[in-house]
Parts: structure tokens; sequence; C-alpha cells
């Protein structure tokens, strides 16, 4: 077993890639098992799994920082970060919130339960990092259904006037609590059924760069598609397109 023996980031990068989809299947294992029994954020967590994983394995938190949108999200970031125990042993389930708490960790940025936070948090974070001079990546993680929230929206806004280095991953696997309505998510809709080469683009249109990765659970592709954003110098979308329990 991998999962066990993951006490920090350091320990996922120095896995060899062969391993990773096997630590996913445990991640994956350990989030089921852990909210059957005390409840959580089953759907949206599983995800994420191999976006965490390909996140921790490129960025260095906590030199790095990644926000996770309403903390949905953060399950398996949480298991990567020295809080694996906290998932695996029934005795210990307690010691994890089912939210981003900086009391439990270094790696966790903000106490957080509220949606569309993150892309905002983040140009905070960016601006901070530029003001003093500083260099590390800002990333923030944020999900289909956190998009329509005014919050996100003006984040958006915000990092296209920044004009500095900030990494946006939209997961997108088509869901909020209630299927998605409105006009950014036939946008989204669009993006997906052309492989992110439509034109009606609400990110484009906006002014910020973007990517497509179509398979959100492929860690290798995740991985090398992380890695050519890494030290950007301007505001880039990430969409990838995942599924909402995927592996249930």
């Amino acid at each position: 077993m991998y999962l066990e023996h993951v006490n920090s980031p350091e320990d996922v990068r120095a896995l060899p890639a062969s391993a990773l989809p096997t630590l996913a299947d445990e991640v994956r294992a350990a989030i089921i098992e852990r909210t059957s029994a005390i409840g959580g954020h089953t759907g949206s967590n599983l995800a994420t799994v191999e976006l965490t994983i390909a996140l921790h394995r490129v960025f260095e938190t906590p030199h790095d920082k990644i926000v996770f949108d309403v903390s949905h999200q953060s399950y398996a970031h949480k298991m990567l970060t020295g809080r694996a125990a906290a998932f695996l042993d029934p005795a210990r389930y307690a010691e994890a919130s089912g939210f981003s708490n900086p009391g439990e960790s270094e790696h966790d940025l903000f106490s957080m339960g509220h949606t569309s936070t993150s892309i905002s948090l983040a140009c905070g974070l960016a601006s901070a990092r530029d003001l003093a001079g500083e260099t590390y990546d800002v990333v923030a993680v944020i999900g289909d259904g956190s998009l329509s929230g005014g919050l996100a929206f003006e984040g958006l806004d915000n990092a296209v006037e920044l004009d500095s280095g900030l990494i946006i991953v939209v997961n997108d696997n088509e869901w909020s609590i209630a299927p998605n309505r409105g006009g950014i998510y036939r946008s989204l809709a669009d993006l997906r059924a052309t492989q992110g080469a439509s034109e009606h683009n609400v990110f484009r249109a906006l002014g910020l760069d973007y990517r497509y990765l179509e398979d959100g659970h492929d860690v290798a592709a995740l991985e090398v598609a992380l890695s050519e954003l890494r030290g950007t110098d301007h505001p880039v979308v990430l969409h990838v397109h995942t599924e909402k329990g995927h592996g249930y």
C-alpha cells in the first residue's frame, strides 16, 4: 500500500509514475470508506483524485500555493499532505475536518466552506507575491458548479487585470448540487464537445489564456499539462473534464 507511507507531498513526488494509478485507487477507496462511515462530500472529492496527485507532483506546497474552492475537493489533498491516517484509521477520522483548515496543516491556506471563493483568494495571493518580489506558483481549483457564483466571475475578471502568473484549474464534472443551468454552462458544453476548440469560449472572451484536457482522470496527462503551466507569467485556465463520483 502506497498511501499509508505518504507523509508529505515529497513522498508523492518520489513515487514512480507507474505507482500513481494504484495510489489513486487507494485514495479513492479511503474517501468512500470514510464518507460512508461519517458522512462528507463524496462525489466531488472522487472527481479530483488524479488531479490532486498531479498538482502535488508538479507544485511544491506550501511554497507554491493551491486553493481549493469551497473545500469540497480537498480530501485527497489532505491525505497527500500528512493526514492520510485520518482517512485510513477509523479511530482517527475526527482528526481531519471536511474543509480546508490552516490549523491542521501549513498546506491549507484558508478555512472556507463557501463556494466561488478560490479565484479571488488566489488573485490576492498572487498580488501579495508580486508586491513582495517573490516567485512561486499560485493555483486556484474551482468546480464548474462554483463558476455561477458572482465572486467567481469577479475573480476571473480581476485575474485578467492582474496580468500576472496565476493558474486556474476548472474541474468540470458537469454537476453542481443540481444540474447546471445558464449561459456559462452552454459555453462549457461547447468546449467539451470541441475538445476546447469552440469559438464560444467564455474564458478567452474575458482575456484569459486557455488550455483543455478531456480526460481528467489520466494522471500522467494531468502532470504534463500542469508542468507546462508551471512558472507561467500570465493568468491561464486549465479546463479539465472529470466525472463526479468517479470510481464509485
